[in-house]
């Protein structure tokens, strides 16, 4: 395919192999993050696979920060074809450990910086015609142990099937791609292999649609 994919958290993982993946399927790649030498490394691991890619400073904790970035990748690249918001925090804590405004912190960055980024780009994108938006959920089953990732994952799901509800019937289709394990290079989760789903899920058309894919182990669901 080719045309815009926009990238906001393109660190090692995930984020970098889809910014690649992208890129060597023809795609102008933005990779959005939130540290110089993240973007630095999805940009050089970009170009290392043929691929060029625009690296920019954004926030998804902030809104004026992420909404800056996306718009200056907007002005360099146009309005995006692909959406993929990957920015988490990932952290490992027990129900009453963290400070309500410790809790909330991980929202903003897990679930209320996707729709931040969504609404305000998708109606451009609908505008242009269409387009895909994919989320990197995660969590499939909540756990105690990983408090604030289960709730900030769940929302982002939830906040899918909102946002589906809103920007769906105008072209824009999105998904959530749930990866239920920790992603390491060789394994049934290695990061080239979830983005293979991403290119998958951008290339559907609008009768074919999915709209929550579980990847868990051998099996994609």
């Amino acid at each position: 395919m080719t045309g815009t994919t926009f990238v906001i958290g393109a660190g090692p993982g995930i984020g970098r192999a889809v910014a690649r993946r992208f890129a060597e399927d023809g795609a102008s790649v933005a990779v959005l993050a939130r540290s110089r030498s993240t973007v630095d490394g999805a940009v050089t691991a970009v170009e290392q696979a043929g691929g060029t890619a625009l690296g920019l400073l954004a926030d998804a904790a902030d809104e004026a920060s992420l909404r800056s970035g996306l718009d200056a990748a907007v002005e360099r690249l146009g309005v995006p074809d692909v959406l993929v918001y990957n920015a988490a925090w990932v952290r490992y804590d027990r129900p009453g450990e963290l400070s309500a405004a410790e809790l909330t912190a991980t929202l903003r960055v897990n679930v209320v910086g996707a729709v931040s980024a969504v609404t305000h780009l998708a109606p451009r994108m609908a505008a242009a015609g269409g387009g895909t938006v994919l989320l990197t959920s995660g969590m499939p089953t909540p756990r105690a142990g990983a408090t604030s990732l289960s709730l900030g994952k769940a929302a982002l799901r939830a906040a899918r099937s909102v946002l589906a509800d809103e920007f769906g019937p105008r072209g824009v289709h999105l998904a959530t791609v749930t990866v239920g394990g920790p992603v390491s290079p060789g394994s049934a989760l290695d990061p080239d292999r979830i983005a293979e789903h991403y290119l998958r899920l951008a290339r559907q058309s609008a009768g074919a649609w999915e709209h929550d894919v579980l990847i868990e182990g051998g099996a994609v669901e």
